[in-house]
């Protein structure tokens, strides 16, 4: 497996980051072919409390995620860390607790606590200086430097594009690995962010269907000096309209019969997860 500060580093690699939110999702997305994974905060808060992402979910919530999610599939996975879960000392102990679970990337966000979506009105932001205290105390934290501190702003909202292209200058400094700048309204934000820091830190676009910024493939966006690309919540989208429709077909017709071309039946599911091969190994103990 290649560590994601490598996958960073090469100047020939495009990352596409697909939104994951449990073992089940991360093996799907593994077999897709990609190369590594985003585990969402706001995916966890829909599927683990069925509830919006406003700031609800635990640190020891997500890290028992990472934990079902690396024990699992081998892929980097990175993780959305909301705001650390608290101040700089709060910030120390997630990092490290991500870390010892598996993750390879901890996203660290200037929102104030409880934080809300990126793409939400209503946001409230805690200092610049604030923010780049926990950026230094989540390096100083992390075992490894191959862990990467991905650091977020989402100050465009807020206090407008020019400080949070301020802000991102002062996380930049503080010694974040990766840049991730929020929600930009338009296709100028996005070309005006990759010119001003693509040569200097790996970029971080993403891609919220409905959300604030234009919707671009991960083709454009890398060519345009993006270097990672997420798709936080689309299985979460995607998994709700077919859990719909499955759920109205059997309260309708008290069967599956009618939905079952959609489905897939019970040797295929239990291919996918792997239970022939773990048969089979479990052989080896008997």
């Amino acid at each position: 497996m290649t560590d994601l500060k490598t996958l960073l580093s090469d100047p020939n690699s495009r990352l596409i980051a697909p939104g994951v939110y449990d073992p089940f999702t991360a093996l799907l997305a593994e077999q897709a072919g990609f190369q590594c994974l985003y585990l969402s905060g706001a995916s966890i808060a829909y599927t683990r409390l069925g509830r919006p992402d406003i700031g609800l979910v635990s640190v020891s919530e997500v890290t028992a995620t990472i934990e079902l999610i690396t024990d699992r599939v081998l892929l980097p996975l990175i993780v959305d860390g909301d705001t650390g879960f608290g101040n700089a000392m709060n910030v120390q102990r997630t990092v490290r607790s991500f870390e010892r679970a598996g993750a390879h990337a901890i996203q660290l966000e200037d929102q104030s606590f409880p934080k809300r979506c990126g793409h939400l009105a209503g946001k409230k932001l805690i200092p610049a200086d604030e923010m780049a205290g926990k950026i230094r105390a989540a390096c100083d934290a992390r075992k490894s430097v191959r862990f990467q501190i991905i650091a977020r702003t989402d100050a465009i909202a807020v206090e407008g594009f020019d400080a949070a292209l301020d802000r991102a200058e002062t996380y930049v400094s503080a010694g974040a690995d990766v840049l991730f700048i929020e929600a930009p309204r338009s296709i100028d934000q996005m070309q005006q962010i990759t010119q001003r820091f693509t040569d200097r830190i790996p970029l971080l676009a993403n891609m919220v269907e409905g959300g604030m910024t234009p919707l671009k493939s991960a083709d454009e966006l890398h060519e345009s000096g993006f270097k990672l690309v997420i798709f936080p919540g689309g299985i979460a989208r995607a998994m709700l309209r077919q859990g719909q429709a499955y759920y109205a077909s059997l309260r309708a017709n008290g069967s599956n019969a009618p939905f079952q071309d959609n489905m897939a039946d019970f040797d295929e599911l239990n291919d996918v997860i792997g239970l022939p091969a773990l048969l089979q190994h479990s052989k080896h103990y008997e």
